[in-house]
């Protein structure tokens, strides 16, 4: 008689880290078949017929079982990959931020050089015979660098906003893999309980061919 099954299974993998579902030795059945042997004895089988029902109710079972952990999407599995999904997604925030700055900086510190050379040429506009045009000339110049750094600053303001549109479509993302996750798990449960009661109804209509 057989006092417990274990059910071989693959690993499977997620990324680059490779995760096992389900550990070899808690991948039993519990089945007392010697109870169901018993059982079906008393029920007017004999021993023999009774030990091939259960052989082949167990047989039916293992089998049914190495199918749904072939496909079984474990807690531990959803965990580890929800972990790395958000490793990740903490890593790109972080670099997001990281660009943020350093091209605010760049740009606080191009427009600091640029106001010292635009003093430095009025300095040396005062030094000329013709003052009023050179400082007509010196204003243009800075009205243009002005154009431009307001045009940075729109682009930057636009990479903000693009960053944020990024950061919420990743959350949506999130959110539907976490859903993805759970609706697998609905799944996997439902297949597991058809699995046994297919099994019973096997069961069943043994004992009703055999039963005298």
């Amino acid at each position: 008689c057989f006092k417990g099954l274990h059910v071989g299974a693959p690993l499977t993998t997620f990324d680059v880290r490779k995760v096992e579902l389900t550990p070899l030795e808690q991948r039993k059945l519990t089945f007392d078949s010697h109870a169901m042997v018993t059982e079906l004895q008393s029920s007017g089988f004999e021993k023999n017929q009774a030990e091939l029902i259960v052989s082949a109710l167990v047989t039916l079972a293992t089998a049914n079982m190495d199918v749904v952990y072939k496909d079984m999407v474990t807690k531990s599995h959803q965990e580890i990959a929800l972990q790395q999904i958000m490793a990740h997604l903490d890593s790109v925030r972080k670099d997001m931020v990281i660009l943020e700055k350093s091209e605010f900086a760049n740009l606080r510190s191009e427009n600091t050089v640029r106001r010292l050379s635009f003093f430095s040429l009025i300095m040396m506009a005062e030094t000329k015979l013709d003052i009023n045009l050179e400082r007509s000339r010196v204003s243009d110049m800075f009205t243009e660098q002005e154009k431009k750094l307001m045009e940075a600053t729109s682009d930057f303001h636009h990479k903000v906003t693009t960053t944020a549109a990024i950061n919420r479509k990743l959350d949506l993302q999130v959110a539907s893999l976490k859903t993805l996750l759970e609706s697998l798990k609905l799944q996997t449960i439902r297949y597991l309980a058809a699995t046994l009661f297919s099994g019973l109804a096997v069961a069943l209509g043994l004992y009703r061919l055999w039963k005298p």
